[in-house]
């Protein structure tokens, strides 16, 4: 598997402030977060616990749409997040 995935995530605008975000090919995988740096930090932690998970259990890692094909709803917009999953098992690794 590769290490490094990139998956395009929707950020919505939310009503209270800041964003939630949704993967269109992880329906599952759902965050948020108060400004756009931390709204970041979210998904990729949210793929963190996702798809580590999916590996451990020999679930099938989605393929990433191209983000060219997705159309955004209104008040939201897509990103490109890059997961280095390598990286995040070792990072929890060492807080274990």
């Amino acid at each position: 598997m590769n290490n490094k995935l990139f998956y395009p995530a929707l950020f919505h605008k939310a009503e209270e402030g800041g964003f939630w975000i949704s993967f269109p090919d992880i329906p599952e995988c759902l965050t948020q977060g108060d400004d756009m740096e931390q709204a970041y930090e979210m998904a990729v932690d949210a793929l963190g616990l996702e798809l580590p998970c999916r590996e451990k259990e020999q679930q099938p890692i989605p393929r990433a749409t191209d983000p060219m094909e997705i159309v955004p709803e209104p008040d939201s917009f897509i990103a490109v997040i890059e997961f280095d999953m390598l990286a995040y098992i070792e990072k929890e690794a060492c807080h274990a």
